[in-house]
């Protein structure tokens, strides 16, 4: 059990061992009960039906034994620890509005949003713990650990939920329009949709965590990684300490890359092919800790389908598409990936789009389950006075803050975009029972759909505004905006309820951090997109952008519109897409033999290169599994997250400082 003595928290109460029948114990074996409670629990039982205990008054009734009130009585300490402090909110905004700039680097480079709850848990614990340890007058006390954890939800809001959009539907409608979204429409737009993803997640919480306890696999382990750093200060301290040099070292490669041109891009490879050289294809080494990083963190399955895919489509497909005129040659030799990419997104795109509706499809169980828990989540509760309702978020919070949100959604589509009333209202309400799906399906398997959502709402509105790529690409956002930060928020959420925290706080430490989150990722991302043309070179290659615009181009041109080739090619994406998850479905056993729609689809709209490192960083962590485990476990996640940290980090600053002269210049400033 986790002891944290700090000067707010008072004297100890009585524990004891508690294993509830119905459930495994939580991490922590020893209990918090207040004197009380346990008086109460210790009372004896008498069975005579005649006998009735005397009355006294003002004597609490025992707790309900069902699971919401085992926790309450079992677990919650949320009155006795310190949580929503102002240290807490200012040090998880700080740390989520530049973990927001590292997934929009991330994001623009890989299509890939990365989760930043046990990279904020680290890093604040190491800032504070140094602060507390430089300047003891100036920071007496240490963190607690539901401190901690309320830092994370606040750093998770704002780095997670502000950006996914950006790089997706926003940056998709840059290409498809030439032209930036207003930065006063852009920021509300942002705003309201992590907003209403926030509230979203509200009536979901109590009943998929404390009723359901559906598992959130992330959240206990964010769970597991700050009882670890509040239990053992030297292996706390030595995770803190190889994520900060990870992310010096990270930072010191975009520096010498980047800024003093000291090493190149990319290593170029010998070879030919096609009489072409390699790097004419993208097959070259990308000297980048980012990429590697994050295929360290994804997992072998899917970079290893990812190295395959991209063999397929750059080394073979590419250069036999160029000889039959799809690819046009000239562009080639100007823009290597943009001519490719232009061809072979629409494959790529219908591989994760086929295989991730088939998916969708195939767990309909997790649709029935989730729809039909819409009577226990609205239903009414007891009438008597239950302790849950001072804690817990009210319902009222929701109804008024999805009806806020959602209708400043439906002002923007209208007025910004010009989407029917009617329509907007359709994409919110479908924004509901989407989130539903997505939030179970991250319960029940730590795999959050957003991009499935996303599609099925372009298909949707593909019928509903045939030839209107702006509405369907901006009523898609807010799908995938909304659905995929409500699941992600119920994964801190997860956290706070194994550790005790208190629900209705660590809510309000969530709508803290959108305000830190969008004022700086909107900006950012202005800054480092400053027109259309960067947008799919190697640069940002934007991949989740290419697929967004390539599929409501798509529904609003048709298929005449693309190359023969191309027609084939997403027909034979589709398949693909269908055949693989029938297989894993099939043959769970040799899942692991199966390539990953996902891996494979994704190598078709990023670079070569790209696949090549995040390969080889999946293959350094998964030798490293299997050869010293426990370093593994201690280790990659600390390391990785740092590696990304950095390097994202400096890279956008210097992204930034190279940009900013030319706005400048631009305004006439200069």
């Amino acid at each position: 059990m986790v002891r944290f003595q700090d000067k707010h928290v008072p004297p100890r109460p009585v524990h004891r061992a508690v294993t509830p029948p119905d459930r495994p114990p939580p991490y922590g074996r020893l209990e918090f009960f207040h004197p009380q409670e346990r008086d109460v629990l210790s009372q004896p039982s008498d069975p005579s039906p005649t006998r009735t205990p005397p009355e006294e008054p003002n004597q609490a009734a025992p707790l309900p034994d069902d699971p919401e009130h085992k926790w309450l009585r079992e677990v919650y300490q949320g009155d006795r620890v310190p949580q929503l402090t102002f240290r807490a909110i200012l040090m998880g905004s700080l740390i989520g509005g530049l973990m927001s700039l590292s997934n929009l680097y991330v994001g623009l480079k890989t299509g890939w949003a990365l989760g930043v709850a046990i990279t904020a848990c680290i890093l604040s614990y190491a800032i504070w713990t140094s602060l507390h340890t430089l300047f003891p007058r100036l920071f007496p006390t240490q963190m607690s650990i539901l401190e901690n954890n309320c830092m994370q939800s606040t750093a998770s809001s704002a780095g997670y939920s502000t950006g996914g959009t950006m790089v997706s539907a926003v940056s998709a409608y840059l290409i498809i329009t030439g032209g930036h979204i207003g930065w006063e429409i852009l920021t509300l737009w942002t705003f309201f949709l992590a907003a209403l993803g926030v509230f979203m997640a509200i009536p979901m919480k109590r009943q998929m965590i404390n009723i359901e306890q559906l598992k959130f696999p992330s959240g206990i382990a964010a769970a597991e990684t700050l009882r670890s750093l509040h239990s053992h200060g030297g292996e706390a301290m030595s995770k803190a300490r190889s994520l900060g040099l990870a992310g010096l070292a990270g930072g010191v490669i975009a520096l010498v890359r980047d800024a003093l041109a000291w090493i190149p891009a990319h290593l170029s490879l010998p070879g030919m092919l096609a009489g072409r050289p390699l790097g004419m294809w993208t097959i070259n080494f990308d000297l980048s800790g980012v990429m590697v990083a994050a295929g360290a963190l994804v997992g072998w399955r899917v970079t290893w389908s990812m190295v395959l895919g991209g063999l397929v489509c750059y080394g073979v497909l590419a250069p036999w598409m160029t000889s039959l005129g799809a690819i046009d040659a000239r562009m080639l030799s100007e823009s290597p990936y943009r001519a490719i990419v232009g061809w072979s997104t629409w494959t790529g795109a219908s591989i994760m789009v086929a295989s991730g509706l088939t998916m969708f499809a195939m767990e309909w169980r997790t649709m029935l389950r989730a729809f039909s828990g819409l009577t226990a989540i609205f239903g009414k509760r007891s009438a008597v006075e239950d302790p849950l309702e001072a804690i817990e978020v009210p319902a009222w919070w929701f109804l008024a803050g999805a009806g806020v949100s959602g209708l400043g959604c439906i002002l923007v589509l209208h007025f910004a975009f010009q989407t029917s009333w009617w329509m907007g209202v359709v994409a919110v309400l479908a924004t509901f029972f989407l989130a539903l799906v997505a939030c179970r399906a991250t319960g029940e398997s730590d795999i959050t759909p957003v991009g499935a959502m996303g599609k099925i709402t372009q298909l949707a509105f593909g019928f509903l505004a045939p030839s209107n790529m702006v509405t369907n690409l901006m009523t898609a956002s807010v799908t995938a905006g909304a659905a995929g930060s409500s699941a992600d928020l119920l994964i801190d959420l997860k956290s706070g309820y194994l550790l005790g925290a208190n629900p209705r706080r660590q809510f309000l430490a969530q709508f803290a951090g959108i305000f830190a989150g969008t004022l700086v990722v909107v900006p950012a991302f202005y800054l480092l997109v400053p027109n259309a043309a960067i947008l799919g070179s190697d640069t940002w290659p934007a991949p989740s952008a290419q697929v967004w615009a390539k599929v409501a181009e798509l529904l609003a041109n048709g298929l005449s519109a693309l190359h023969p080739t191309a027609q084939a090619g997403m027909a034979l994406g589709c398949l693909v897409g269908i055949a693989l998850p029938l297989l894993e479905k099939s043959f769970p056993r040799q899942r692991h033999l199966i390539p990953s729609a996902t891996g494979l689809g994704l190598a078709f709209v990023i670079p070569f290169y790209n696949s090549l490192s995040m390969f080889l960083g999946a293959a350094i962590a998964t030798l490293l599994q299997i050869k010293r485990k426990a370093l593994a476990e201690r280790f990659v996640v600390p390391v990785c997250s740092g590696v990304i940290a950095g390097e994202s980090l400096v890279g956008v600053g210097i992204a930034l400082a190279m940009a900013i002269p030319g706005i400048l210049n631009s305004l006439g400033i200069l």
